[in-house]
């Protein structure tokens, strides 16, 4: 599975290259999504209006709800410090569940604000999950 947090929402939504080609990659995978942890859409659409037509037109995009589990467990990753609302929807939507096998790839421009043991990407890093 592969999450974009604030920062890779915001760079798919201004046409980052290698996003976009991803995201269209994963539409011919019906296996396949880009999740985006709806506090993540909050915050990035709350920074740049609009911003959610751009990013929901890829059929590849899905939102992973804050539903009863994830809202106890984010509230509790803020207060551990973790980091703001939609650092901790993201890092929730990262670590293993039950529903989803395998490991999760984090796709973010601060790979510094997750904890060591989450597979991060930085969308910045030349070659991103090999596109250039």
């Amino acid at each position: 599975m592969i999450v974009l947090d604030t920062s890779a929402v915001r760079a798919l939504a201004d046409g980052r290259k290698a996003l976009n080609l991803l995201a269209g990659n994963m539409a011919h995978s019906p296996d396949e999504q880009l999740r985006i942890p709806a506090l993540c859409l909050m915050q990035a659409e709350a920074d740049e209006e609009h911003l959610h037509r751009r990013v929901l037109a890829f059929s590849s995009v899905l939102v992973d709800p804050l539903d009863t589990p994830a809202a106890t467990t984010v509230g509790t990753m803020i207060r551990d410090g973790y980091g703001g609302p939609d650092t901790c929807h993201a890092l929730y939507c990262a670590l293993p569940r039950a529903e989803f096998t395998g490991m999760s790839i984090l796709l973010t421009e601060y790979e510094d604000h997750y904890p060591p043991g989450v597979v991060t990407v930085d969308i910045n890093s030349p070659g991103m999950l090999g596109f250039h």
